[in-house]
């Protein structure tokens, strides 16, 4: 098994704020993150894309609360964690680079050499949140 670490911090049911209908912002699944599709005006907001992503989030906060951890608790695994500790280096390390290159008066070719190496580094960092979980 996985070791686990709590790493941050969630709400007891694991959705977003809902967003005002006819806004422009997706809605999402509280397990899988996947975008729900749109909804009619009537009935209450979906919280999961399916019946399967229903059971695992009610399966996950039971777990938790036998575990007798608060509801705030985000768990990942080891191998989940060593890799965003990687990539959140990679982009310290570019970071880096571009200020020290930005220092040396750089050419219009190597200051979008460095972009384009920042943009790499920080891969999709923006949306850990939405992969999905196994199980």
């Amino acid at each position: 098994m996985a070791e686990r670490h709590a790493t941050g911090t969630a709400t007891d049911i694991p959705v977003a704020t809902i967003p005002n209908r006819g806004s422009d912002e997706q809605r999402r699944c509280g397990w899988c993150r996947r975008v729900l599709p749109s909804q009619g005006s009537v009935g209450r907001p979906r919280l999961y894309c399916g019946q399967a992503c229903r059971q695992r989030a009610y399966e996950q906060r039971s777990a938790t609360a036998k575990a007798g951890l608060p509801g705030d608790v985000v768990l990942v695994s080891r191998n989940e964690l060593d890799g965003l500790q990687d990539r959140l280096y990679q982009l310290r390390c570019a970071l880096e680079d571009a200020q020290t290159l930005l220092r040396e008066k750089p050419t219009k070719a190597e200051l979008e050499r460095q972009l384009a190496e920042l943009l790499r580094s920080t891969g999709r960092l923006d949306r850990l949140w939405v992969s999905e979980r196994a199980g």
